[in-house]
């Protein structure tokens, strides 16, 4: 027998063994998995061929591949083989900033045997080019470029030991059903956002029909026909869906991503089920829909996989020596930017507070080509109780006993991070989903406060909204809502908890549907 074959008669076999043993069973069968696989021994030849192996294609931007990685490690934790595909300009970032020895970022990981293999593709783009500042040339080329380069490495790892079976890409892509179908791969889409961002792009076609979308006079009264959401204000639907003017490359990739979405087998979303119940369960009748977040590095330490893009400083030792409680965390990502007014007006208003503060302000965050954006005698006025750093290591940040609050542009990877923190949220939303995250923070779970979005952003505001969030009479009710949204996630991760339940069912599931292509080829 060939080397399909087999392949295709194991995966049938344990198909029907999870399918017909009891739970117990079952339950067993993955702890062996996670427990066998990140064990120090070396697999028994022949071992690897028995097992999933998945091409988990990440989408260039910091805040997906973070999330990308992390659940790259966890499947591999659990039997796969992983191929892990990055951009090489990510790839070459991520080197460069960390001063890396080694081409494999993942080479930690495998010496736990964790066996992921590690790839890079060209965007379609010389490696240096500036894809922060020429947005639009870069998502072109994603658009239009990015998918021949994938199906030319897709169709190498298809044809390596063991052959991948199943693909995994970020649900931004627009190319994922064409390429599985050719290849005859299992099809999962990987969502690294909110679910109530998926649901909300998935049903486009009634916030069009409706008139709340994609006209110069969209309607402005509330949304109350999306499936599982009972009601969200317009001004709360992700900036690309309030804009007047639809025909931009990035409104073309979301368009069609969502049309190529919806023939995947599977979708993965990076939430907790408890956290977006309805809006899960809605979606989940449409397709099989499994919320296995948050997709942390164990334990919620630095991973054994870096992912940062700058050269990240140490800042513990400043953190170190300030009260518990103490300090004001600022960043707002890796992508988006702020204009040079809006940094004028936080630094003013940092000035007026007199709280003690860390502030993440990366190269680029106005322009690749302006570095000189805080005021005059900013550093002079704020040494003894400030720090601004151009990249750190969040999550060790976020841990620290001396971080009060964060002041965030509201990005997915860091509300979730901050929550596993205990540490309240100023919400400062910049772009895309970051205003629908605002409203999941500060109108529903009522863990966060905003900076007043309708208005220009005011020092006035910005000092009065950093005060109440670090020592107003709010703090206290922010603090017991966080501690019970941070329950929320500890159990989710817990072995009779939804995430992990239903981390199990989906690859029961992926495992099924391998079986069943392998019988029809």
């Amino acid at each position: 027998m060939n080397d399909s074959v087999n392949i295709c008669c194991t995966y049938s076999f344990l198909s029907f063994v999870v399918c017909t043993n009891s739970f117990f069973f079952q339950g067993s069968l993955f702890i062996f998995y996670s427990t066998y696989y990140i064990s120090q021994r070396k697999p028994i030849m022949g071992e690897a061929e028995n097992r999933p192996h998945a091409i988990l294609i990440a989408y260039p931007l910091q805040g997906h591949v973070i999330p990308s990685i992390h659940l790259a490690m966890k499947l591999a934790s659990r039997g796969f083989v992983i191929s892990f595909v990055n951009t090489e300009s990510i790839h070459h970032q991520i080197f460069n900033a960390q001063s890396l020895k080694d081409e494999n970022i993942f080479a930690k990981a495998r010496n736990s045997n964790l066996d992921i293999r590690y790839y890079t593709v060209g965007d379609g783009l010389p490696r240096d080019f500036d894809r922060s500042l020429n947005h639009d040339q870069f998502m072109a080329s994603l658009l239009h470029v990015f998918s021949a380069h994938v199906e030319e490495l897709v169709h190498k790892i298809v044809h390596s030991s063991p052959p991948a079976n199943c693909l995994i890409a970020d649900t931004f892509f627009v190319w994922p059903s064409v390429i599985a179908k050719k290849f005859g791969l299992v099809n999962v889409s990987f969502w690294t956002e909110p679910a109530l961002v998926y649901t909300l792009y998935y049903h486009m076609d009634l916030l069009r029909m409706n008139g709340h979308m994609g006209f110069n006079d969209n309607r402005e009264d509330s949304i109350d026909y999306i499936p599982g959401v009972p009601s969200i204000e317009p001004e709360d639907l992700m900036s690309y869906l309030q804009d007047t003017d639809t025909s931009t490359v990035v409104h073309q990739i979301i368009f069609k991503c969502f049309q190529d979405v919806k023939a995947a087998d599977l979708v993965l979303c990076n939430t907790v089920q408890e956290l977006e119940p309805s809006i899960v369960s809605a979606l989940d009748a449409e397709k099989p829909f499994y919320a296995i977040g948050p997709i942390f590095t164990p334990g919620f330490s630095q991973s054994s996989v870096p992912t940062s893009l700058w050269a990240e400083l140490d800042c513990i030792h400043w953190l170190d020596s300030k009260p518990n409680g103490s300090v004001l965390y600022l960043s707002f990502g890796s992508y988006a930017h702020v204009s040079k007014h809006e940094i004028m007006e936080i630094a003013s208003g940092l000035l007026l507070t007199g709280v003690n503060f860390l502030w993440v302000l990366r190269p680029d965050i106005v322009s690749s080509d302006d570095n000189d954006i805080l005021p005059e005698g900013f550093s002079d006025e704020s040494r003894e109780r400030g720090m601004v750093v151009q990249w750190c290591n969040q999550i060790e940040v976020l841990k620290h006993p001396a971080i009060g609050g964060f002041f965030t542009h509201t990005g997915w990877n860091s509300i979730l991070e901050s929550i596993w923190c205990k540490i309240p949220l100023l919400c400062f939303p910049l772009l895309t989903d970051q205003f629908t995250n605002r409203k999941l923070v500060v109108d529903d779970w009522k863990v966060g406060l905003d900076i007043n979005k309708r208005l220009k952003i005011s020092r006035k505001d910005v000092a009065a909204k950093i005060n109440e969030l670090m020592s107003g009479k709010s703090r206290n009710e922010l603090a017991k809502k966080m501690n019970r949204l941070n329950k929320t996630l500890q159990n989710a991760l817990t072995d009779e908890g939804s995430s992990e339940k239903n981390l199990n069912q989906f690859i029961h599931d992926l495992t099924s549907l391998i079986s069943k292509k392998c019988r029809v080829d």
